[in-house]
């Protein structure tokens, strides 16, 4: 007999990088904390359409996708589950990331290492995903998701 299907939420979520800062969102939800620029995947997207989409919607940043850093699958209540990749990229021009508010974000800026820890953010996985990347840490190529298209 078949097993019923596992609902899952699939995230898409992207440390972008440009020298020594990271991007992060002022976010309209959770508190209007400070988070990394993520989002579900919608239905007919990738995880990298899905990364590439909440940059801009959430900091009207163009990225280029460097690599991977993460993937998650969790477990949650009833059954269901949480399947979440976490990108490190580079903004693809110099343009600034947007500072008025829309319907996804209050804005966004760049915040090196220090500025990050003194905001308030969603939650400590900011700091944590930031000093891993600004520290040299490991990033997998696109190719460990599968062949890049």
């Amino acid at each position: 007999m078949a097993r019923e299907p596992i609902p899952t939420w699939s995230f898409a979520l992207v440390v972008v990088r440009l020298g020594r800062r990271i991007l992060v969102v002022h976010e309209r939800k959770h508190g209007e904390t400070w988070y990394i620029p993520a989002g579900r995947v919608e239905v007919g997207e990738t995880f990298a359409d899905a990364a590439h989409r909440e940059t801009m919607e959430e900091a009207g940043i163009e990225i280029t996708l460097d690599g991977v850093l993460s993937v998650n699958y969790q477990p949650v209540d009833g059954g269901a589950a949480r399947a979440r990749v976490i990108y490190v990229a580079s903004p693809k021009t110099d343009d600034p990331p947007r500072t008025e508010p829309n319907k996804d974000t209050l804005g966004a800026r760049w915040a090196t290492f220090d500025e990050l820890r003194k905001l308030d953010l969603r939650s400590s996985e900011v700091v944590t995903l930031a000093r891993h990347v600004l520290g040299g840490g490991v990033v997998y190529p696109l190719t460990i998701l599968g062949p890049v298209r």
